[in-house]
């Protein structure tokens, strides 16, 4: 006998599962196919860091905040730790302490700060030659190789929905749902395929996004000395204040990008920034490095972690040792965010195209759940 839902989700990760929760509150019957018998993906090959503080002006931020806030509300509820909460952003050069303030003055600087002089080493002692540091409250982090099944585990045990892993979708015709399980009926579906453009609607997808492609980022765990987390807070650095848009678009952030092209041109043109989160046994994740294309290479390479691992030392003034090192990959279009597609009827495709699916996810799921079912 064919099961029957209101809604088929292709996809588990942060974005499908984003979807579902959306759907499951409206009191939907909601089904999740995903061809992987465990989270596999971008979802959990990251820093767990659900960013609002220098994301892009406009849609972005605000989906970004919508979604810190549905982070802090299911968090507790589907025994996912917050690790711990604001993010510090560092500046050793004039031309970053201009950028921040000049961030501070629009609306999305609100209730964050510029610590500076003596204040600076009171309030964050872990740091080493920086001018000042821009802090904002807003920020929350999570484990994100554990958040994902706790958040999935939820959606099952608490809202009802149906996950079914190690399933692959075939084809969409609805009401008809083909899989590797067999066939299930739905009146709508979503499709969340993360970087894989090879699948259900590739053509579309191809002739929609010519510049759709993949980005490779570089990841490192690094041990330290402390038994529990030892961080109050994320960290970033100059370099991301020229990558994230929130900054980057303001006219101030011109003449901090004219000297770090002169300064840390490999780290530019490899893409890296510095984010650094702290994990409950004591290590920091640190990332990340920037490559594109269609079919990312599988190698590390370690100049690429040498270069992160320069950054990490111009902020806290030690270099400590690697415990782990992967990669993870995610979908890019280099002028949008993320893409909705309505590919017919009540058939949608939603990635996110810019790495932020754990900052956004929750939010872009709730305007699809809405533009669907009203």
């Amino acid at each position: 006998m064919e099961r029957s839902f209101d809604l088929a989700i292709v996809g588990a990760g942060i974005v499908g599962l984003a979807h579902a929760l959306a759907a499951a509150r409206r009191g939907l019957k909601v089904v999740v196919v995903d061809r992987d018998t465990r989270a596999n993906g971008a979802s959990i090959r990251n820093f767990g860091f659900v960013s609002v503080t220098g994301q892009q002006a406009g849609q972005t931020w605000q989906r970004a905040r919508r979604s810190r806030d549905i982070w802090a509300e299911i968090a507790p509820k589907a025994g996912i730790a917050v690790t711990h909460a604001g993010v510090c952003v560092t500046a050793r050069r004039p031309e970053t302490v201009a950028t921040l303030e000049a961030f501070l003055a629009t609306q999305m600087g609100e209730d964050c700060e510029l610590v500076a002089g003596p204040a600076l080493a009171a309030r964050f002692p872990f740091l080493v030659g920086q001018q000042a540091a821009l802090w904002s409250p807003h920020e929350l982090r999570v484990e994100s190789r554990e958040a994902i099944p706790l958040l999935a585990a939820h959606l099952e045990c608490d809202w009802g929905v149906t996950i079914l892993r190690g399933t692959t979708v075939h084809g969409v015709a609805l009401p008809a749902i083909e899989t590797s399980a067999g066939r299930l009926r739905a009146d709508a579906a979503i499709i969340c395929p993360g970087d894989d453009f090879t699948g259900l609607y590739a053509d579309e997808l191809k002739a929609a996004y010519p510049q759709l492609t993949r980005c490779k980022l570089q990841m490192l765990r690094v041990r330290t000395a402390a038994a529990g987390p030892d961080l109050p807070c994320a960290v970033m650095s100059d370099l991301s204040v020229v990558r994230y848009l929130g900054y980057a678009e303001l006219p101030e952030s011109a003449a901090l990008r004219a000297r770090i092209e002169r300064e840390q041109p490999e780290q530019l043109a490899n893409g890296i920034h510095l984010i650094v989160v702290a994990s409950a046994d004591g290590t920091r994740v640190v990332g990340d490095s920037h490559h594109y294309a269609a079919t990312p290479d599988p190698f590390g390479d370690t100049d690429v972690d040498e270069l992160m691992l320069d950054e990490y030392e111009a902020v806290f003034g030690t270099r400590p040792p690697v415990e782990a090192r992967w990669l993870g990959t995610y979908a890019s279009l280099p002028d949008r965010p993320m893409l909705r597609e309505r590919i017919e009827g009540r058939v949608r495709l939603v990635i996110v195209t810019s790495g932020t699916g754990a900052s956004t996810a929750f939010a872009i799921g709730e305007e699809t759940i809405a533009e669907m079912f009203g």
